[in-house]
């Protein structure tokens, strides 16, 4: 009797257990996520418009998803007439929970949007259907930058030609496609430094760049916090694995031997209108790192985001930084 009524007990705990389950399951389903709408409107200048092309292209470049990318060419250069259509896909075999395509972000697609339901996407991860974006978009970051150029982001991308493309919805896999739905949260923008404090100023450069996401090893999709800017990421490209390098001020394995001028040279050196990006034979290195859109650059920004990553703590980490495959 008593061995029966330990059953009944046991019993009822596992069915309650797996009711909470299924409720907060459902909750996550279809109550998440749910960032308010901010009361946003975007008074468009010529000088709004420069400056959110300036970052889209060549800072934040959310065009380096958002356009088709020349794969046979170094670096990946964007294809002419393709700014903005989307389409690059992310998927298992890169590391992903899933499949992500990033989707169109011309007037094609936005024209319906609104500029509040634009801002919450790029800020907070949430779309104008309410379904969560997946943070290869880092919204986390630009959901810290100052409003001004999101609102210069918004008003370029309003700017630019519509190009009439559908790419496929993204499909997270189980249980990523519940997760996900957890992620976006409402921004914490934060006034941009002043240029002239420059260690500050680089800071928020790099954060605008999503520079930790690419320079910093990963577990399960997630950066290594512990690992920041210390590289050993690694991405499986077409003709073989690409491992982002160090860029803490590690004098052997990092930046630490490199000078203010050679860092910006280095950048400088992809600029479209004087580098060729040459065609690749099929062990040659490529790189998902979008040095022709860096580039285009401004010095003094370049120069800020060195003087940051030398403040770094410096860190040793060697990496092989490609591996064709055989």
């Amino acid at each position: 009797m008593k061995k029966n009524i330990w059953a009944w007990i046991l019993g009822g705990l596992v069915a309650a257990l797996v009711l909470i389950v299924i409720v907060v399951m459902l909750y996550i389903r279809f109550a998440l996520p749910n960032v308010p709408l901010q009361n946003i409107s975007v008074q468009s200048t010529p000088e709004l418009v420069a400056r959110g092309q300036y970052l889209a292209n060549h800072v934040t470049v959310c065009m380096d998803c958002h356009s088709t990318r020349d794969w046979e060419r170094f670096s990946g250069p964007p294809v002419a007439g393709t700014i903005g259509k989307g389409g690059e896909v992310f998927d298992q075999k890169m590391g992903f929970p899933g499949a992500f395509s990033s989707p169109n972000i011309t007037p094609f697609k936005l024209g319906n949007w609104s500029d509040a339901e634009i801002y919450r996407a790029i800020t907070s991860g949430e779309n104008k259907d309410g379904n969560a974006m997946f943070p290869i978009m880092p919204y986390f970051a630009y959901g810290t930058l100052d409003n001004e150029d999101i609102l210069s982001i918004i008003a370029y991308i309003r700017s630019i030609p519509a190009i009439h493309n559908t790419p496929p919805p993204s499909n997270p896999a189980f249980p990523m496609n519940l997760v996900v739905r957890t992620f976006p949260l409402k921004s914490q923008p934060m006034p941009k430094p002043a240029e002239s404090d420059t260690v500050k100023y680089g800071e928020y450069l790099v954060r605008a760049g999503g520079c930790i996401e690419c320079h910093t090893a990963a577990k399960h999709g997630q950066i290594v916090k512990a690992l920041a800017f210390s590289g050993g990421r690694q991405f499986v490209m077409p003709n073989g694995v690409l491992t982002s390098p160090n860029i803490t001020p590690d004098m052997e394995t990092g930046i630490g031997k490199m000078s203010r001028e050679d860092f910006i040279k280095r950048f400088k050196g992809y600029d479209p209108s004087t580098y060729m990006t040459p065609k690749l034979g099929r062990k040659d290195m490529q790189t998902i790192m979008p040095w022709t859109m860096y580039a285009g650059m401004e010095v003094n920004d370049l120069s800020a985001i060195y003087a940051y990553l030398r403040s770094l703590p410096a860190k040793t980490n060697v990496v092989v930084k490609w591996k064709p495959l055989q």
